[in-house]
């Protein structure tokens, strides 16, 4: 006789902190937009600050750059602040250097509110989602961060796409300056709002890094840099290898992005659940290999529309479906300090950002656009790897207990 499984009921998110969830994905949804939003935008913004559409684009690395570096700092030095504090902080200088961006009229002013918004995501990257998987049982854990991470998702398939139209219209100042308004409601609403999350033990620079000893923790880092890579050579790109099929339309290509960013709130919302279900090395095994199939499939289908369409669709999915399960592994692997394990994710999510631009960049020269998701499939299949090395790997510490992850 089985022991009797909690019904789904009993298991069913309190609306309370559901409507915290949902709060902290508006959130994260605003720093993704900030973050993506200005792709469309950079020859219009090196038209009003006098430099070059190339020169802006650095402002990418100056973001990338500066996330990577604090978010685990900020672990380490504010692990003991309230998480409610920390996010609510974090969303002022987010509104704070978007709106200096948007009112900026030279390049340094234009980086330097690149620089503080991205100050104001280190703080909140980590912290939602650590903050999201502290608020539910181990059963629900997936689904919190899953919910958590569509704000992400939403930022790519609505939130840049739609600042994009806005600044078509009304100039590349309007959206930039609605992020920053809708930053500063959003300070508002999670100070009000999404209390009592506990504080993470405080832990000094030695134990932070310490944390990499584990090399589950670390593996798992890894195929994080993999995962992201793979997935921005491509999207970085995907104007060149999809010419053929959108015979160079602007507006096919939107589509494709659209449908891609569709794909990828289906794969946020299913992601968590089969997580939870299933287990986290199963949900990310699945997705990885769908999106290693996916990249592989696409230069021999680019000639067809549909076919291609299809493929970004599952591309989406696969893609973004498969960080909530990376994260839930990183929470179960050690609760207590998931805050610091989950720094370690955006770290590696940032440095995987600032990497494939290059990559990407030296396939596409040296091998032409249809070896580009090839490229982003090599990238992907390193990340399986390393994500199942973690899994396989004896384990220096942590008991049966935490290793259990479903």
């Amino acid at each position: 006789m089985t022991p009797a499984q909690p019904s789904d009921a009993a298991a069913r998110i309190p609306i309370g902190i559901t409507v915290k969830l949902y709060l902290l994905t508006f959130a994260t949804f605003l720093v993704g937009t900030n973050g993506f939003v200005i792709a469309g935008l950079l020859p219009d913004i090196g038209e009003s600050v006098n430099a070059r559409t190339s020169d802006v684009g650095l402002s990418f690395t100056v973001y990338a750059g500066v996330v990577a570096v604090l978010a685990p700092t900020f672990a380490t030095v504010f692990g003991h602040v309230s998480r409610t504090l920390l996010v609510t902080i974090g969303m002022i200088l987010v509104a704070a250097g978007t709106a200096l961006t948007a009112i900026s009229t030279t390049l340094p002013i234009f980086m330097v509110g690149r620089a503080v918004a991205a100050v104001g995501g280190a703080a909140i990257v980590p912290t939602a989602v650590a903050a999201a998987a502290s608020m539910v049982t181990p059963l629900r854990r997936g689904q919190a961060i899953g919910i958590v991470a569509l704000g992400f998702t939403l930022s790519t398939a609505v939130g840049s796409p739609l600042g994009t139209a806005v600044a078509a219209v009304g100039g590349w100042q309007i959206p930039l300056a609605a992020v920053a308004v809708l930053s500063l409601a959003s300070a508002a609403s999670l100070a009000l709002f999404v209390r009592g999350i506990p504080a993470s033990p405080p832990l000094s620079f030695a134990r932070r890094f310490a944390v990499l000893g584990d090399p589950r923790i670390l593996l798992t880092a890894l195929s994080v840099v993999a995962t992201v890579m793979g997935f921005n050579i491509a999207y970085i790109y995907s104007s060149a290898f999809t010419e053929t099929a959108t015979g160079g339309s602007k507006t096919l290509l939107a589509t494709l992005l659209l449908i891609y960013g569709i794909g990828g709130v289906v794969g946020n919302v299913i992601a968590g659940r089969l997580t939870d279900r299933l287990g986290n090395r199963i949900v990310a095994s699945i997705l990885l290999v769908t999106q290693l199939a996916v990249l592989v499939l696409m230069p021999p289908a680019e000639p067809n529309f549909i076919v291609i369409a299809v493929l970004f669709l599952l591309w989406g999915v696969s893609a973004f479906g498969a960080g909530i399960p990376i994260q839930h592994r990183l929470v179960a692997i050690d609760p207590e300090r998931s805050a610091v394990s989950l720094s370690w994710y955006s770290t590696a999510l940032y440095v995987g950002i600032a990497i494939a631009p290059i990559v990407g960049g030296l396939a596409l020269d040296a091998a032409g656009p249809h070896e580009v998701p090839h490229a982003a499939a090599a990238a992907i299949l390193l990340a399986v790897v390393l994500l199942q090395v973690g899994y396989l790997v004896e384990r220096r510490r942590g008991t049966d207990a935490i290793l259990r992850e479903g």
